[in-house]
């Protein structure tokens, strides 16, 4: 199999922790030659001593003998105190730091030094003591990139979901699941896994394990868009069931519906129908990478596949069927070939006054649905459990 070595690293993000004092600590995501993905925690003055290190042990590439020979890149020394604002502004710092990092010839990118650092650790495996006073903060990087102080308003609540079935994980990447666990999602990707946190475990878990403690999940789900998004099939799937559809390898699809279990409804001609968007690439895009997921970890169970599911809600999940898909893409081919698009403007009279546009009212936002009787029961404290109790 050779040698282990880092594809690549991530960072997510960072930590404020309180035990045993208040310290930041950033979250990488490092992804294996076996397409493994682990989550390593490490403070900066952690990555500043490896740098160091790492300098030492290659003095010609640090530019130590002559600074134009230099491709390690940069790193600015810690500071005497390290507080919020600066674990922020180092987010960008850092992700081009992991960057060239991994541009680095071989004899350096998988030298010994640079492997064991980010190897997982311990204490990786466990989650961070809970101060008497505060818990541990977490704050995500966005997703476009960009680092920006004002983008990072305040801690991410991670949002607690419970499992409605046992699961068993399939690789070391995933968690295993028993019905009733309740995890923290620290990430949701489209393609149908999350990756989830409980008390000393982390890992990947398939989304249709899981429902939200308060209501039903189906108001979480975009809306469908009958315009469809251009995408290609990286990987042949045969359906299994008869509201899922069947494509080869290669075929240009449109998708009309992103589901958060990573079941998408794609249209093919006038045929619609799920198919794994795990298998999906956008069209135009270099595929390699999304092939390399595929090999790591395979399409996530439908939640119709899952046997003997325990709910905690008494309103079940509504989906769309795929009758109703069809007659509402009908609908709207039918519509479109009537009224094509408009095509450029032309140039027109430039003393023609332009007409002023007319704002779209804002949309209100949707009011949550009322938890049921249980649930606030099961909520409220055990003072108002008693008053309850002695008026009935």
């Amino acid at each position: 199999m050779g040698d282990p070595f880092i594809r690549h690293i991530a960072l997510l993000g960072f930590e404020k922790r309180f035990v045993p004092s208040q310290h930041y600590v950033y979250m990488f995501l490092v992804k294996w030659q076996d397409l493994s993905e682990k989550l390593v925690y490490r403070r900066f003055t952690e990555i500043y001593e490896f740098h160091k290190t790492l300098k030492q042990m290659f003095p010609i590439e640090a530019g130590d003998i002559n600074p134009e020979n230099r491709i390690i890149p940069h790193l600015p020394a810690p500071r005497w105190f390290d507080g919020q604002r600066v674990a922020e502004s180092r987010q960008g710092t850092l992700s081009e730091y992991c960057s060239a990092l991994m541009s680095l010839p071989v004899k350096i990118s998988r030298c010994p030094h640079f492997l064991n650092f980010f190897k997982v650790r311990p204490d990786d495996l466990k989650l961070p003591a809970d101060s008497p006073v505060k818990k541990p903060e977490t704050y995500l990087m966005a997703r476009d990139g960009k680092n920006n102080i004002a983008d990072i308003t305040g801690p991410i609540i991670l949002q607690t979901y419970r499992a409605i079935a046992s699961y068993e994980k399939n690789s070391r990447s995933e968690m295993t699941l028993a019905t009733g666990d309740v995890v923290d999602v620290v990430e949701k990707n489209e393609n149908g896994w999350w990756f989830c946190q409980m008390k000393t475990k982390r890992g990947w878990v398939p989304a249709s394990y899981l429902e939200p403690l308060d209501s039903p999940d189906e108001s979480e789900d975009p809306e469908p868009n009958y315009e469809g998004e251009p995408y290609v099939t990286i990987k042949s799937y045969t359906a299994l069931l008869e509201d899922e559809v069947s494509l080869e390898q290669g075929e240009t699809i449109e998708v009309i519906h992103k589901l958060l279990d990573g079941w998408w409804v794609v249209r093919k001609e006038d045929i619609t129908g799920y198919f794994p968007s795990m298998y999906l690439q956008k069209a135009g895009q270099d595929v390699a990478e999304a092939q390399s997921k595929i090999k790591s970890r395979g399409a996530p169970p439908r939640r119709s596949s899952i046997h003997n599911a325990h709910s905690i809600h008494q309103r079940s999940r509504k989906r769309i069927s795929q009758e109703a898909y069809r007659r509402n893409s009908v609908r709207f081919l039918q519509q479109r070939q009537r009224h094509p698009r408009p095509g450029p403007q032309r140039a027109g009279n430039p003393l023609q006054k332009e007409q002023p546009k007319t704002e779209r009212p804002k949309p209100q936002p949707a009011v949550p649905p009322r938890p049921s009787a249980d649930l606030i029961l099961h909520r409220c404290s055990e003072s108002t459990k008693r008053k309850l109790a002695s008026a009935v």
